[in-house]
């Protein structure tokens, strides 16, 4: 008899609201433990989620499809609060690169990993090349929550445009994956059609992915500009029922596209950016910290019950080869894509491309699109599942924890803190914080000018001290090292 089994509780009974806050509040104080030892708050909501789970304190939870279903509904959130913060004019500098990683790079990733899937394991195991494809179409995106969490967490103020290129491609390239996930699971359930030939399977696969991408960015566009026109024209008695309505209209781009056989994700992404960009709310500020508590929440629900989903004592006959997968995507397939993507982008450093490879976070989507074969009764489906955990962990914990380190190493990052020289000048506190930075030798060599510094969104630099002389900055301005750059951090009204 299991010593816990005296804690076991079936998380689907009247207690779930006691429960889930119990682990909710959990989960927020270890996270506060994860920042200060440098290990990605998500990971450690995984692993609490494991710990209350049925080989752990015995909550029992092994409803996937429930799970897929609330997994589906907190994605929709998290991405609709990525497109609702991606300022158009700050990606607008990386736009083909970030949509050219999220779709051909999503695709040169699942290739390569399905041929090494199948090369290494599936030949001697039985196992099919769409079987292979289909666990590699689950891996293939990086995860935005994970992104998001890890570059806003640590505040990396990156080089070279990078912060907008990674969370533009990760909040992009999960329709994606999932496209390709939906398209492998239906090739293989669907009776007969793999006795068809290659060319038949592969015209229909290429076929519903056109139509997915096709409907869900018409669908995405027409929603977003329908949205523009009432939003800026109704008045509304409290500006949190701004936040409701928009997050309906969300629900709503994802809803229709995906009855017209579209990517619901993508419309959600694409009507998101568009109501970010072209709609004047009040109380903009309180909009997005709504969106930002929400999405937290969010991200906590879908990790936990994903990790109680979880068995560890499932997975020892698949740590493996879920490590070399992990590893081979780590260090061969998204470095390739990547720099395969980037070929014709000559103003990106090599240790731009690098940096941006190492960036591969999985997460909470790869674990959720697992539940796709689990649910659709795909042969070894559990297996997947436990495999795609056990790659999503080692990801979050090599990758999510030594991100800011890589940034240093390569050079690719603003000091965090700099030390404040404000020249006398002082700002109100609703304004943002005026800060100093002091350009360097290395700050010369990647940007001479200060156009080409590529600073975030939200900074701006108001003046240049050289020597004994003050100068007002300009765009084209040339930059020299021992320059003190005075700048202003805060919201910006674009």
């Amino acid at each position: 008899m299991n010593l816990l089994s005296i804690f076991s509780f079936n998380l689907l009974s009247e207690d779930l609201l006691l429960f889930s806050s119990i682990l909710i509040f959990v989960a927020v104080m270890v996270s506060k433990l994860g920042s200060k030892v440098g290990v990605p708050s998500l990971f450690l909501f995984l692993l609490v989620g494991m710990a209350a789970g049925e080989d752990g304190l015995g909550l029992q939870f092994d409803e996937y499809e429930i799970a897929e279903s609330i997994g589906h509904f907190a994605m929709t959130i998290i991405l609709f609060t990525a497109g609702l913060q991606t300022s158009m004019e700050e990606t607008k500098p990386v736009f083909k690169k970030g949509v050219l990683l999220s779709s051909l790079g999503v695709l040169l990733t699942v290739t390569l990993t399905g041929f090494f899937i199948y090369f290494v394991f599936g030949g001697s195991a039985g196992i099919t090349l769409i079987a292979c494809f289909l666990l590699a179409s689950i891996m293939g995106s990086t995860d935005s929550a994970s992104v998001f969490s890890v570059l806003r967490s640590k505040k990396l103020h990156l080089r070279e445009n990078l912060g907008e290129l990674l969370e533009l491609e990760s909040g992009s390239n999960d329709p994606m994956a999932l496209t390709l996930t939906v398209i492998s699971v239906k090739l293989i359930t669907t009776p007969g059609i793999q006795d068809e030939s290659g060319a038949v399977v592969l015209s229909a696969a290429l076929i519903v992915l056109a139509l997915q991408v096709v409907v869900g960015i018409l669908v995405g566009v027409g929603v977003g500009f329908a949205a523009k026109s009432i939003l800026n024209k109704i008045e509304l008695p409290n500006f949190a029922l701004y936040s409701v309505l928009m997050l309906s209209i969300g629900f709503f781009a994802n809803g229709v596209s995906s009855l017209l056989h579209g990517n619901g994700l993508l419309s959600l992404y694409i009507a998101a950016i568009i109501i970010g960009n072209k709609v004047k709310l009040p109380r903009r500020k309180e909009v997005i910290s709504f969106f930002d508590g929400i999405t937290w929440l969010m991200q906590l629900v879908m990790f936990l019950m994903l990790g109680l989903l979880a068995n560890p004592s499932d997975m020892p006959s698949i740590i493996l080869p879920a490590l070399l997968i992990g590893a081979f995507l780590m260090f061969v397939a998204r470095p390739l894509s990547i720099f395969i993507c980037l070929l014709p982008f000559r103003g990106l450093t090599t240790r731009a491309k690098l940096f941006t490879s190492w960036v591969g976070l999985k997460g909470a989507g790869p674990i959720l699109f697992a539940l796709c074969p689990v649910v659709a009764g795909v042969d070894r489906g559990d297996d997947m599942f436990n495999m795609v955990f056990v790659i999503t962990l080692f990801s979050l914990l090599v990758q999510g924890s030594s991100i800011p380190a890589a940034a240093r190493a390569l050079k690719l990052c603003y000091d965090e803190d700099p030390n404040v020289e404000t020249f006398g000048m002082d700002l109100p506190e609703e304004m943002g914080m005026l800060r100093d930075h002091t350009v360097t030798e290395a700050d010369v060599e990647f940007a001479p000018t200060l156009r080409e510094m590529g600073l975030p969104h939200g900074i701006r630099v108001v003046m240049v001290r050289r020597e004994n002389k003050f100068l007002v900055p300009h765009g084209s301005m040339k930059l020299q090292a021992g320059d003190h750059l005075v700048i202003v951090m805060g919201e910006s009204d674009d």
